[in-house]
């Protein structure tokens, strides 16, 4: 006989609500994060006819599990069968069936780049109602995002066709994910991606994030992590360029690091940045450094999660809740 139809729920005498310790991680996220109110716009995804699925914050949760955790989508099935904190926190109880990987990645594929950004900027919106995001400060940085380490196959069709040695003007037309690029920062060589990310200094929350080509300059990307306000701080990259212009023109204040044998330069206050944004250089250490997908807008996906898993878990250390407006809701 099957556990269903046994019910063992009421043969234990205990719920879910029980067994899960009062002060987990995911109970106080849950107690700070509407989630049901932030994934309204996700309806209109699906239609109102037919035989009803699983719940979408539900599913919106396990995905947000994913990302905490770093798992993978069949790693995701087993933890919402056998963790019960992930249970409770995508509103399942003991003996609910739970999603498998295809539903999840499926899922995450009806969700898409567009909409989830919508989601990360309401989560960024109302992060600035409650004070947490105050944009007076704000650090930006970039790091890679490897799309594939071994590229002899590459090389040889090249070199077997006559088209000469592997470079960017050539990969697309022999790679698998023919949107990725070589790229260099400092000593780092890769073929992949960068991921832009602008971190609010007040509390360290994500309040931008970009992926370009990993040939694209930090300079170049960095208006889109660029805060409409405050003082920006960065490395010797955004000193010059576009990104220094774009600082001019936008009027915010420029704390990032000058290049050697700039008139300007002073290594006192450079001292005083780089301890200023040494904390928040940590996040880059918790984030994927391979794409899980192909192409830009799918690793961008992959930025945004990361972004709100991030933003999440230090939500859930803080305590302060999120309310969002009436789109919303």
């Amino acid at each position: 006989m099957s556990l269903r139809k046994r019910n063992i729920q009421p043969v234990l005498g205990h719920s879910i609500e029980d067994l899960v310790d009062p002060e987990h991680e995911y109970r106080r996220l849950l107690a700070v994060v509407p989630f049901e109110a932030l994934c309204a716009p996700l309806k209109k995804k699906y239609s109102n006819l037919g035989r009803g699925g699983y719940p979408i914050a539900s599913m919106f949760k396990a995905l947000v599990i994913q990302w905490m955790e770093d798992l993978s989508y069949r790693e995701l099935e087993r933890n919402l069968k056998e963790n019960l904190a992930s249970k409770l926190f995508c509103g399942f109880q003991l003996t609910d069936a739970t999603p498998d990987y295809s539903t999840l990645c499926e899922f995450s594929l009806r969700v898409g780049t567009q909409s989830l950004s919508e989601l990360f900027l309401a989560v960024r919106d109302s992060l600035k109602s409650a004070g947490l995001v105050r944009e007076v400060f704000t650090f930006i940085d970039s790091t890679h995002i490897i799309a594939k380490s071994n590229l002899w196959r590459e090389k040889d069709r090249l070199l077997e066709t006559g088209r000469g040695k592997l470079a960017n003007l050539n990969v697309s037309s022999v790679a698998v994910d023919p949107a990725a690029r070589f790229g260099r920062k400092g000593n780092t060589k890769w073929y992949g991606y960068k991921t832009h990310v602008g971190i609010d200094m007040s509390h360290g929350f994500v309040t931008r994030t970009a992926v370009t080509a990993a040939n694209v300059e930090d300079t170049k990307a960095a208006r889109y992590v660029m805060p409409k306000e405050g003082m920006v701080f960065g490395d010797k990259a955004y000193g010059v360029g576009e990104s220094a212009y774009e600082m001019r023109r936008c009027g915010l204040h420029s704390g990032a690091i000058l290049k050697n044998g700039m008139n300007a330069k002073n290594p006192d206050k450079d001292k005083w940045l780089c301890s200023a944004r040494m904390p928040y250089e940590g996040y880059f250490s918790k984030i994927q450094k391979r794409a899980r997908y192909r192409g830009i807008a799918r690793n961008q996906f992959q930025a945004f999660m990361e972004g709100l898993a991030h933003n999440f878990k230090l939500l859930a250390r803080i305590g302060v809740p999120l309310i969002f407006g009436h789109e919303y809701a």
